[in-house]
């Protein structure tokens, strides 16, 4: 999920409240202050803030992912104590960031994390982000520990994705999650447990759809479906960058009523000409 801002950066709680309706009625979990949610750029305060009025509104309808990575160990302890108190029922975490990295110390790393989180723990490779890749081997060691859950994999590529299917589709305590969008189908044919595509911010019913269609084999429908919301992302994401496709994404959103085009710095929002040339394509790709 976003997060909504307001024109101050205070948080847009009413915009907030629309998002998690449109969840509700779609019925999908909720992924909240992960990459897409500028997670990295919030206070401290305004994480919690956000993190109780996601869960008071929710009630357990849906259920509730929320990210505490960060380059501080204790410092994402502490995130993921108050979160469960909070209500939320998984927490979400990639390498940290700043150091390079070798293959014991990320092992080391979760582990202690995985030790000291009081809820399911959910590891995430994203490397367009931290500039590292969590190895698979470090990933299949990770999985017997028994805090955590499963994996979110928004690193691209065919052979990666095909072997962590192979390690991980036969397993009941150990999900993959497809992060790399356009891959989705491919992905729940083949063992992937769920999906977590930025574009189910706009079009949550749409992903909904193409995961039940899988589910029930109907691969030609899914197949129709992930072509929509492939042409849907790219709106946002073509020729872009993660902080040039955030503010995009938000834009996308406004037209809609979702909410404010509001993003943090160092990102900022896109100019009047460019919004305009996206909520004008945006407006005819959602005609459907």
């Amino acid at each position: 999920m976003i997060t909504p801002f307001n024109e101050d950066l205070s948080l847009d709680l009413a915009s907030t409240r629309r998002i998690l309706d449109t969840f509700i009625e779609a019925n999908v979990s909720l992924f909240l202050l992960g990459t897409t949610g500028e997670s990295v750029s919030i206070p401290e305060k305004q994480k919690l803030q956000l993190v109780k009025t996601a869960c008071r509104y929710l009630k357990g309808k849906i259920q509730i992912f929320t990210g505490i990575s960060g380059n501080c160990l204790s410092e994402s302890i502490d995130q993921a104590k108050s979160f469960v108190q909070s209500g939320v029922d998984a927490v979400v975490a990639h390498l940290p960031f700043y150091y390079p990295l070798e293959s014991n110390q990320m092992l080391r790393y979760f582990e202690q994390l995985a030790d000291n989180v009081p809820c399911p723990l959910i590891l995430y490779n994203i490397p367009a982000t931290t500039k590292q890749s969590l190895p698979l081997n470090v990933v299949d060691q990770l999985s017997h520990h028994p805090n955590i859950a499963g994996i979110k994999d928004s690193e691209r590529g065919k052979e990666r994705l095909d072997e962590s299917l192979k390690l991980w589709r036969n397993r009941t305590d150990f999900v993959h999650l497809i992060g790399w969008a356009v891959q989705s189908t491919y992905a729940l044919q083949n063992g992937s447990a769920g999906l977590v595509p930025s574009s189910a911010n706009l079009i949550p019913e749409l992903y909904k759809d193409l995961y039940e269609s899988v589910i029930a084999d109907d691969i030609a429908k899914a197949l129709v479906i992930q072509d929509k919301t492939n042409k849907i992302t790219e709106i946002y994401q073509k020729d872009r960058n993660l902080s040039q496709s955030i503010p995009a994404l938000k834009t996308m959103m406004s037209a809609f009523g979702l909410c404010q085009p509001y993003v943090l710095s160092p990102m900022f929002s896109l100019v009047a000409r460019e919004k305009e040339l996206i909520i004008e394509r945006t407006i005819a790709e959602m005609n459907f």
